[in-house]
């Protein structure tokens, strides 16, 4: 079972995390505290799950060689090296190109979910958290590719997990992204097409998700792009907000 009481923060220098009030979370965070990312299991993201998303492709979706929209939830794996927490210094392999910063709300799995009925599913819920998916800008879609959002530090999460219990409506949060203190971006989790429990019905019928692993409900369109030397914070209603920086790559020390 993985079922915080209120919210399970793990702050860097601890050897085991707190479960506490979101008070008491924004008390560490305003003294400067960083934190781990959650102990989570496996992380998958979701790809065409914004009506907006899709509706921006037109036409491609009938294209070769697929030649229809997307049937079944599109997933890919952002893995344990991507892992990152709040106050993270998240490295970049291009100081031009710059990141995607994709705010995206992250579903915990609280118990054992196979073949889940939709009306059934939030029961399964163990508690949602702030994931900031990033991604280095390209044109594919549906074949996402390893290279562009697997690199170190590419899922930042936290600061905490709040209790699902807490989170009456998942499926009207909304979802906020700031730059160097300069609103970026807004969106909300009710654009998308397959809320929380029918995203996790519809995975859960091809695949069994275990306790603590995690389902991003997707990033919305039109996330906005980060550079070398921003400051980024992520924000779902009035959850703790989820801080990061972004640097350039030492190994590469400047544009290619």
């Amino acid at each position: 079972m993985f079922a915080p009481v209120d919210c399970l923060l793990h702050l860097e220098g601890e050897s085991v995390p707190r479960d506490v009030d979101m008070r008491t979370v924004e008390r560490f965070l305003e003294a400067g505290r960083k934190s781990y990312p959650p102990k989570v299991g496996t992380v998958y993201g979701t790809l065409l799950n914004d009506r907006a998303s899709l509706d921006a492709l037109g036409d491609a979706v009938n294209a070769a060689p697929y030649k229809a929209p997307p049937k079944a939830p599109i997933l890919y794996v952002k893995p344990r090296n991507t892992f990152a927490g709040h106050g993270s210094l998240v490295a970049l392999p291009d100081s031009e190109q710059g990141v995607e910063v994709g705010g995206s709300l992250g579903i915990v799995i609280g118990k054992t979910a196979c073949r889940v009925k939709e009306e059934e599913a939030l029961d399964f819920v163990g508690g949602y958290t702030t994931i900031a998916d990033l991604s280095v800008p390209h044109a594919t879609v549906y074949r996402p590719s390893v290279r562009y959002r697997a690199r170190d530090n590419f899922c930042v999460i936290g600061p905490a997990v709040i209790a699902s219990k807490h989170v009456e409506a998942p499926d009207a949060l909304d979802i906020s992204v700031a730059i160097n203190g300069q609103p970026s971006f807004r969106a909300t989790t009710a654009t998308v097409v397959r809320g929380v429990a029918k995203l996790i019905a519809d995975v859960t019928d091809f695949m069994t998700l275990q306790p603590g692993d995690v389902l991003t409900l997707g990033v919305p369109y039109g996330s906005p792009i980060g550079k070398a030397g921003d400051e980024v914070a992520i924000a779902i209603n009035r959850w703790p907000m989820l801080k990061f920086s972004l640097t350039i790559d030492a190994a590469v020390g400047g544009a290619r």
